[in-house]
Order: C-alpha cells, then structure tokens, then sequence
C-alpha cells in the first residue's frame, strides 16, 4: 500500500453557481488537505480523504464571500470544515473513474459521486513521484443545509440549487 499527499501549490478546488440563472460565479477553496492510500501500481479500490477550511473560500468579492461564510449558506462559525471520505473509487474506462464517497457540509453528511480522470504519473526534477487527476460532480446547496433563497421581482431565482464542483490536483507519493 503507498500514501500520497496532496501537493497544494499545485492543486486546485473550485465551486460555480449560476447567479441570476444567466451567468456563473465561480469561488476557490484556498486551504485544503488530502491522502490517497492505493495499491502500489492499482488505483482501483484507493481510500480517499478531503478536509477543507471553509473560511478560506473566495470568489473574488469581499461582500459576496462573507455572505457565503454567514448562516445563511457555509456558517463558518459553526462549521468550519467540509469533509469527503471516499467509499469506492473504480476504473469506469481507460483513465476515468468514478469516485464515491460521504460528503459533510455544515454539519450534514450526505453520499455523493464524483467523476474523475487520472491524467498520469510523472516524478518531478526532485525525485518525487507525482500523480494528476481532474474531479468534477455536482451537488444540490439545499441538501446540505445551505438554503438561502432570493426571488427577483420578475420572479427569478437569484441563485441556482445546483453547484459544480471542480478540482485539478496533484499528489505526492509519501517516501
């Protein structure tokens, strides 16, 4: 069994919603960590864990983000970390692979799937042995609790249920 951590100046955790149903926000997830335990050379069947700060988000507008960190949505306060801990990871075909797993977000865990595409191994000028994956999903806000809701006067919702979530990271293989 080898342990890989994750290799954050090289990773990447975003969200995007649609505002107004007409245009997408996207925010980034700055402090995270995590640990992939697999079978030397066999990915099929690897033990996936995620914690992020959730007071680290940003969408690039101040007003915006402490909005996302209040009661109404994330509660940062109370619940400052979003948790996944993987139950099944298999080969789908050739690189891609279906990541499934308990989500927890503020304070409610809730099973999820994720795609993933494995886009190799590589060892770095260092030495170190390095693995690359791209995860998308999708969740429904509202499920885990986050239920601020707004109508514009012509009736529209403000912000959609639906948030995708992306993520491009790269992790380190632990000597």
């Amino acid at each position: 069994m080898s342990t890989y951590k994750i290799d954050p100046m090289h990773s990447e955790v975003s969200f995007k919603v649609k505002h107004l149903m007409i245009s997408t926000v996207t925010g980034q997830i700055g402090k995270f960590d995590a640990t992939v335990e697999a079978a030397a050379e066999d990915l099929n069947n690897a033990k996936i864990s995620f914690e992020a700060e959730m007071d680290s988000i940003s969408t690039n507008n101040e007003q915006r983000d402490g909005h996302l960190k209040s009661p109404d949505f994330f509660d940062t306060a109370n619940h400052p970390k979003l948790n996944f801990t993987s139950t099944a990871f298999t080969k789908k075909d050739g690189h891609n692979y279906v990541l499934e797993g308990n989500l927890s977000l503020r304070g409610k865990t809730l099973p999820v799937k994720l795609d993933v595409e494995y886009a190799g191994k590589m060892t770095d000028p260092y030495g170190n042995e390095k693995h690359g994956f791209e995860v998308n999903g999708k969740i429904n806000r509202k499920d885990f609790g986050l239920g601020w809701s707004a109508v514009t006067e012509a009736g529209g919702v403000v912000v959609s249920d639906e948030v995708k979530i992306h993520a491009n990271v790269q992790f380190a293989k632990v000597q």
